[in-house]
């Protein structure tokens, strides 16, 4: 059996540091959802390795991810537009309901492991008024928490998020000036699978042009890809936890069934006993500061599922498809003494450019998180192999993808 490492691994290297490049739009300056506008993000890894209970807690691969739109207390008295959209439904996201009914969100996104859903809401409601005390003292707080199960490699059952661990990942939020947030066994991604690999935490952005859908038909892929001082942005984070192996495609090549039948010599995260192979979820978060209310946000966050379909997944029964998507572009004051409030939004048919780019940077965002992630051992041995980014590499340019290449020293090694 193979023993737990003593801490978890640093990220790899980034998508497009293999030469893949999805799509049509042109990423923003740090290919993530901290290119828009007053997004941070944060991540809080807990890994620990303990005996088995009752004698310790056993072996954590877990975490919190915020995503931080503006700072917390602004956030609260200035919500801003948000929509949401599910795939499937074997998974849970706090205040979704909210999202459905005001169309507004008023903290930061929390993503966690399915086992501490509402540890991780209680703690964010006890952080974040400690950030700022007029946070829910005149008015409730709602968190927004979002979550996937870790338990394959995590001993999930005794909770292992503390809420220290909230408060961690709310102060080490950094947005596009710190660079790209880190990404693959992060975070709450610390002990995701995906694919039969090692998933985890992916992020990608696209800079957008609204494009009245007429252009959009008559120019097709081109519209809306000319990223000037016009542009917005649209950013995306997924929580990846889903997937078989001979499904995995990576722009479009079927990775995964080729090295299957390559017959790879990593072994893919298997089923334990009993166990649905279809099971899974992943959460993705798609940002963007265009001025959308959130029936376009719902629409936004829709076309989430069809970026996951573009990598192969097919949304199994056992598997939670829940998307979030939010606006930074506009701000909806909690309270204000006028009856109207003046707003400035895009037209719905300009909205086609944005859809497109929201399928590329989900799909982007979930083969980035592959990239990412290095080999992670877990609770009774079990492991979670990285991407082997050799070989898949080679599956690329042997596809004619000419600009696919191993980085000469990623973080985790050509794999």
């Amino acid at each position: 059996m193979r023993q737990p490492v003593p801490g978890p691994p640093p990220t790899r290297c980034r998508a497009r540091d293999l030469g893949i490049r999805i799509g049509h739009f042109p990423p923003g300056p740090t290919d993530s959802i901290a290119d828009v506008t007053g997004v941070r993000v944060g991540h809080a890894t807990v890994w620990r390795n303990e005996p088995p209970p009752p004698a310790g807690r056993g072996v954590a691969r877990t975490g919190v991810t915020a995503i931080v739109p503006f700072d917390p207390g602004e956030l609260f008295r200035s919500r801003v537009p948000a929509g949401a959209a599910l795939l499937n439904g074997a998974g849970e996201a706090i205040g979704i309901t909210q999202i459905g009914e005001w169309g507004v969100i008023e903290t930061p996104v929390f993503l966690t492991s399915t086992m501490a859903l509402g540890r991780v809401a209680d703690a964010a409601v006890a952080a974040l008024a400690e950030l700022d005390p007029a946070i829910g003292e005149d008015d409730a707080l709602l968190p927004v928490v979002a979550e996937c199960d870790d338990g394959y490699l995590s001993t999930s059952p005794r909770t292992q998020i503390e809420p220290g661990d909230v408060r961690r990942a709310l102060a080490a939020a950094r947005g596009a000036e710190a660079g790209a947030p880190a990404t693959g066994a992060v975070g709450s991604g610390t002990g995701m699978t995906c694919f039969g690999l090692k998933g985890g935490i992916g992020t990608a952005s696209r800079r957008v042009v609204p494009v009245d859908r007429r252009a959009w038909a008559e120019t097709g892929a081109t519209a809306g890809t000319d990223a000037g001082e016009a542009a917005y942005t649209v950013g995306v984070l997924v929580m990846a936890n889903f997937g078989l192996l001979e499904w995995l495609t990576v722009d479009g090549v079927p990775v995964g069934r080729e090295l299957r039948a390559a017959g790879w010599s990593g072994v893919e995260r298997r089923a334990e006993p009993g166990e649905r192979r279809d099971a899974g979820s992943c959460i993705v978060v798609v940002a963007t500061d265009a001025p959308l209310l959130s029936g376009q946000l719902d629409r936004l966050a829709r076309r989430a599922g069809l970026g996951l379909g573009r990598t192969g997944s097919f949304a199994g029964h056992g598997s939670g498809e829940i998307f979030l998507a939010f606006s930074t572009g506009v701000r909806i004051p909690r309270g204000s003494s006028r009856s109207h409030l003046d707003l400035r939004i895009v037209d719905d048919e300009y909205l086609g450019p944005f859809f497109a780019a929201t399928v590329e940077a989900t799909e982007e965002a979930v083969i980035d998180a592959l990239v990412g992630a290095d080999t992670v051992t877990g609770r009774d041995g079990r492991v979670a192999p990285a991407l082997p980014l050799a070989q898949t590499v080679a599956i690329l340019r042997r596809h004619g993808h000419a600009g696919a290449t191993v980085p000469v020293s990623p973080g985790g090694g050509p794999g």
